[in-house]
C-alpha cells in the first residue's frame, strides 16, 4: 500500500483542479537504478487502470501502481514538504529504498 500525507493530497487536489481534473488519480512508479538507488516518478494517470495495476485510496486521491513498481513502493508515503524557506517539494518516504532515512521526531525525511 502507498499512502499520501494530508499535505501531499491537498497539493495534488489543487493541481488537479488547476488542470480541470474532477477526480484526481495519480500513477506512481519506481525503479532501481544500476547503482541500487531508487528513481521515482508520478503524475496524473492518463493511461487508465490496467489489468495488473494495484489501486489504493489515500486522503481522497486514487493511487495506481504497476505490478513492476509495487514491490519497490509497498509501504511508501508521498509527502509535500518545505525543503528550504519557499522551496516546497514532493518527497517519498520509502523504507524499501536503501537511501531512506526515517524522519527525525518532529522533522521530515529524505
Amino acid at each position: 500500500m502507498i499512502t499520501l500525507t494530508p499535505a501531499a493530497a491537498a497539493k495534488i487536489r489543487e493541481a488537479a483542479q488547476e488542470a480541470g481534473v474532477d477526480e484526481p488519480r495519480i500513477r506512481v512508479a519506481a525503479q532501481r537504478a544500476l547503482d541500487g538507488e531508487f528513481q521515482y516518478a508520478f503524475g496524473f494517470d492518463d493511461l487508465g487502470v490496467q489489468e495488473h495495476d494495484f489501486r489504493f485510496q489515500s486522503e481522497g486521491v486514487e493511487i495506481v501502481v504497476s505490478r513492476d513498481s509495487m514491490p519497490l513502493l509497498d509501504g511508501a508515503t508521498l509527502d509535500f514538504v518545505e525543503i528550504e524557506p519557499g522551496d516546497f517539494r514532493f518527497i517519498f518516504l520509502n523504507p524499501n529504498d536503501p537511501s531512506y532515512v526515517p524522519p527525525a521526531e518532529g522533522g521530515q525525511g529524505t
